[in-house]
């Protein structure tokens, strides 16, 4: 009787044992399991924490243009610099496609314009233009720039000029995405030659550049009373039909013109007159003008 306690006794304490072992390795799987639950929560609040800000635009220069008022010969174009996906800089300016010359900026910063003095403005058109730049720059967006059925806007306080084009060709050069900038300084360029005895003309040339390419030119010239050649042939005045030619001395120009642009300023062949053969429809002496707008763009580089 008292072996079979003994042995009873010694069962009751090996089963102890034996439980207080399977609690143990209980909690430590427990412990094993829970432990990478924590490291897959943490992981999970890295991946959705909200991102940095990032601008939708890629970064790079810009350019864009709306057409030309066929009344006031001004072309609005847009040049935007965006870095970082937003646009950082912005520059409204246009170019006249009838005089060519300094741009608009230029000109209203000149006095020239006259927005104030003959529109009435408060402010002139350069000063008007930076609030509208800015005004994009903040929004970055040139839909957000509302106009009304006259093209102007009361979303930005000073502003009294027409915006559309301005939105027109923002929206243009963002659409077209970054541009190649051309090899010239934007500006205005002249050069004229010396007064010929003979004609009693002296040839004058004027250059407009956006984008670093010329994009207006004007080859005209003027005599000792300050005509203007051009329009002294649109008036009538010149009259090269009158002695026989099939077109009037600005048709003609308007031509060599249109070459100039069309083949970024290289001079058609020549022959010692100054005339050539490759610009169908032109009888006048074209020569000095390329000349002298290859001398005006010396200025630019």
């Amino acid at each position: 009787m008292k072996k079979a306690s003994v042995i009873l006794s010694s069962a009751l304490v090996l089963g102890t044992l034996l439980a207080g072992c399977g609690n143990s390795n209980k909690a430590e799987n427990a412990a094993a399991t829970t432990a990478p639950v924590a490291t897959a929560t943490a992981a999970t609040e890295a991946t959705t924490a909200p991102a940095a800000e990032t601008g939708k635009y890629q970064d790079g220069t810009y350019y864009g243009t709306v057409d030309a008022d066929p009344e006031t010969g001004w072309q609005t174009f847009t040049q935007l610099t965006v870095e970082g996906g937003k646009i950082t800089k912005a520059d409204w300016n246009a170019f006249n496609v009838k005089k060519a010359g300094d741009l608009k900026k230029k000109v209203s910063e000149d006095g020239n314009y006259g927005l104030v003095k003959i529109g009435g403005a408060k402010s002139e058109w350069h000063e008007q233009a930076a609030l509208a730049e800015a005004y994009l720059i903040e929004k970055q967006d040139p839909a957000a720039l509302t106009v009304n059925a006259e093209g102007k806007t009361d979303a930005i306080s000073g502003v009294s000029v027409h915006v559309s084009d301005f939105v027109g060709a923002a929206q243009a050069a963002l659409a077209a995405g970054p541009a190649q900038a051309g090899p010239y300084k934007d500006g205005g360029y002249t050069a004229e030659g010396e007064m010929d005895a003979k004609s009693g003309w002296k040839s004058t040339v004027a250059l407009s550049v956006a984008n670093g390419n010329v994009v207006a030119v004007n080859f005209s010239g003027v005599n000792a009373a300050g005509d203007d050649k051009k329009q002294y042939s649109v008036d009538g005045k010149y009259g090269m039909k009158a002695g026989g030619a099939a077109a009037e001395w600005h048709e003609e120009i308007a031509l060599a013109e249109k070459y100039f642009l069309e083949n970024k300023g290289v001079a058609p062949t020549l022959d010692a007159e100054g005339k050539t053969d490759a610009i169908s429809g032109v009888s006048i002496h074209v020569g000095e003008y390329f000349t002298l707008a290859q001398k005006a763009l010396e200025g630019a580089k």
